[in-house]
């Protein structure tokens, strides 16, 4: 595999795009745990530390606590602009702010920076026990793992019961592991493009994607942390990211943005691009600086784990358990986590209203792009 990273006049990015010690803090702020989280395959993980943010303040008798958990490669900066700390703008935020469905003025919104990520929070890219990044050390992570660290920031913040957790996609899985989990701290529960257990073609579709990363000759069994720039697993972090956009999107909306057109002057019979690989090749390039390749593999496996029955007797009994007020959705156009999968998650809990449908043309992206209808939602549950 060539190792290069897609053409750029750019300086070359950093071995990992994840967050590293010293860079601003942003709006971030961190919670350490004060014990070793026990880890569900086996074993424990020491020193576990997680960055989130928060919008507004948590009311005297704590009753107004939202719970914003983001998808694979998001963060805790779901709203506000790129700047010192935050190679991005917040990802929902038309979703979070004054007016809005989650307005600070009534809701304490706090958002998490995912156990296993790279922006803040414990994972791969951040010191181990003997100083070093973990690398290739830092051990297998479930989504129940996750949720069990985030259970403990809750503790931290005061936050004994959350008003709403919401989430999409790999959010989702950790929203619906909350309410299965910590029912009698989950009130209402909007779960977004997300199922119950991964399916055998998520799991193929992931598998894929973490054997180019693993198959980049820098990723150096994940111990690339302390190489130079552009010596990082590029060229398999972007493959990953090309081949899993493609599945965010839908086949109409790719026909009609880009069809069979070239990129610019670019000739695709004499080595150049179609307007279809060039965008790839943008979000690909954008990911590599801000995001880390191990990162990717720890959370696309733990993503691979998800199944709520698991130890619990099955899915519909393990939907069972659930008692906070729900509703689900999915996209009309996701060909990765289709509406079939979200209404076998509202068909499973008795708390649940019939399954909505988000229109959109976007694909599994829809939930992240169509935020008047993931408004309309949020407000629908919260009154």
């Amino acid at each position: 595999m060539n190792a290069e990273v897609a053409p750029s006049a750019d300086p070359l990015p950093p071995a990992s795009g994840g967050r590293r010690e010293g860079d601003p803090p942003g709006h971030r702020e961190w919670h350490l745990r004060d014990k070793a989280l026990s880890l569900e395959a086996g074993g424990e993980l020491p020193d576990v530390r997680l960055a989130f943010e928060t919008w507004g303040r948590l009311a005297p008798d704590g009753s107004n606590a939202v719970l914003v958990l983001h998808a694979l490669t998001g963060d805790s900066h779901v709203a506000g602009p790129a700047g010192p700390g935050h190679p991005t703008p917040g990802w929902w935020d038309a979703l979070v702010g004054p007016g809005r469905a989650l307005d600070p003025d009534r809701w304490f919104v706090v958002a998490p920076n995912v156990l296993g990520g790279c922006q803040g929070s414990t994972g791969p890219s951040s010191a181990g026990p003997a100083g070093p990044p973990w690398g290739g050390a830092f051990p297998f992570l479930t989504q129940r793992d996750q949720v069990a660290a985030e259970a403990g920031l809750a503790d931290a913040l005061g936050v004994g019961r959350w008003a709403l957790v919401i989430g999409g996609s790999m959010g989702g899985m950790r929203a619906l592991e909350w309410a299965v989990s910590y029912p009698d701290r989950t009130d209402a529960l909007l779960l977004l493009a997300t199922t119950a257990a991964a399916s055998a073609e998520q799991i193929a579709w992931a598998d894929i994607q973490t054997r180019a990363i693993r198959s980049d000759p820098n990723w150096r069994g994940g111990d690339y942390h302390g190489a130079g720039p552009g010596r990082g697993p590029h060229a398999g972090l972007g493959l990953a990211r090309r081949l899993a956009h493609v599945t965010y999107r839908s086949e109409p909306e790719l026909a009609v943005r880009f069809g069979r057109a070239p990129q610019g002057a670019e000739d695709p019979w004499h080595g150049g691009r179609y307007q279809v690989q060039s965008y790839l090749d943008h979000h690909a390039a954008k990911l590599v600086r801000r995001f880390d390749a191990g990162s990717y593999v720890t959370l696309s496996e733990a993503m691979n784990s998800h199944d709520v029955g698991r130890g619990r007797g099955g899915i519909r009994a393990a939907l069972g358990l659930v008692t906070a007020r729900t509703l689900v959705a999915g996209v009309d156009s996701d060909r990765l986590y289709p509406p079939s999968q979200q209404a076998e998650v509202a068909a499973g809990i008795s708390t649940a209203d019939r399954p909505r449908v988000i229109e959109s043309p976007y694909g599994h992206d829809g939930f992240l792009i169509e935020v008047e209808q993931v408004s309309a939602l949020v407000r629908e549950l919260t009154g």
